[in-house]
């Protein structure tokens, strides 16, 4: 019997980075139990023809099994959508078609055709409220097999913040070293050691211009023993995530995902920083943290004031104009 999350149609429906990526994992790692050989392909809706569903979806000469997931399909345009429902009833044994739309008005006539076509829907909505991160906290505690208590999970949310990709992480290394059971106190002690969180809190304010935001968690990190280099490494990742998208052009996250070898959350969010840059200022952002690695690796007589420095710099950068 096949599993039910290699039913031949799914519907992958919201716009909750995480969730959607665990949903197209789920079935390729179900397809790939089945057969290891399972060969997925992933593609955007706006950039297929209908010609192209037709070599996707058809039975395999070898029978090997596949994976076919389409992403964006709210772009599609009109002769894409009409080749889709002509082929929601007729996907081969060996095919499972994942359609990946963020909800919403936009290709509402495509969801109710896939839903009407019996397509294991799977509802990935954003998580926006704190209540809802919170079930999300607990949940994510109970998949990696822990238990957590309600007031250690506000107190991971303080500590790590809203991105459901850090949260995820920080719980299921939370389980792994206190024996499943989570409390305060282990939030405590393990967001005081996640450098990580905090470098990046850091870089996430200083490339978009905010300073005074920067400059506070940069010394909230520093009060906490967050290593100088750390908090340098994220600054300048988060430059160059910055740079390299800005240099791809507009396009969708996910075609430049493959391209640039970065996953689609971090492109998404790149995108979002970029607004303001330009390739001045990108080039003198560069040479900022290039030559902050040198200082926090012995170069400053003071790491701490380079660092405050460099966020100083960075928003010059920014504000320089072609």
């Amino acid at each position: 019997m096949v599993d039910g999350s290699l039913s031949p149609l799914r519907l992958i429906l919201g716009d909750e980075e995480l969730l959607v990526a665990r949903a197209v994992a789920e079935v390729a790692a179900a397809a790939r139990a089945v057969d290891p050989a399972s060969d997925v392909r992933e593609f955007v809706a706006a950039e297929l023809v209908p010609g192209d569903l037709y070599d996707l979806l058809s039975p395999s000469l070898f029978g090997d099994r596949r994976v076919v997931v389409i992403r964006g399909v709210h772009e599609a345009r009109s002769e894409l959508v009409d080749a889709l429902r002509g082929h929601l009833a007729d996907v081969a044994d060996d095919v499972s078609l994942v359609l990946v739309h963020p909800g919403g008005a936009r290709g509402k006539a495509l969801v109710d055709a896939v839903r009407a076509a019996g397509a294991v829907v799977v509802e990935c909505p954003k998580i926006t409220r704190a209540e809802e991160r919170l079930a999300f906290v607990r949940a994510e505690v109970r998949r990696v097999g822990g238990s957590i208590s309600p007031d250690a999970a506000a107190v991971l949310l303080d500590a790590v913040g809203t991105d459901l990709r850090e949260l995820a992480t920080a719980c299921s290394q939370l389980v792994a070293d206190s024996g499943g059971r989570v409390d305060a106190a282990a939030v405590t002690r393990y967001h005081r050691g996640r450098a990580e969180v905090t470098g990046f809190a850091v870089a996430d304010r200083a490339v978009v211009g905010d300073v005074p935001g920067a400059l506070e968690a940069l010394r909230w990190a520093l009060a906490v023993g967050v290593a100088h280099v750390l908090v340098a490494d994220a600054l300048a990742d988060g430059i160059r995530s910055v740079a390299r998208v800005s240099s791809a052009g507009r396009a969708n996250p996910y075609s430049l995902a493959s391209s640039l070898g970065m996953p689609p959350w971090k492109v998404k969010r790149a995108q979002s920083q970029s607004r303001g840059w330009t390739e001045p200022g990108l080039t003198a952002a560069m040479r900022v943290v290039a030559d902050l690695n040198a200082d926090v690796k012995g170069v400053a007589a003071d790491p701490g004031y380079a660092l405050e420095a460099a966020i100083r710099d960075i928003a010059v950068a920014r504000a320089l104009r072609a």
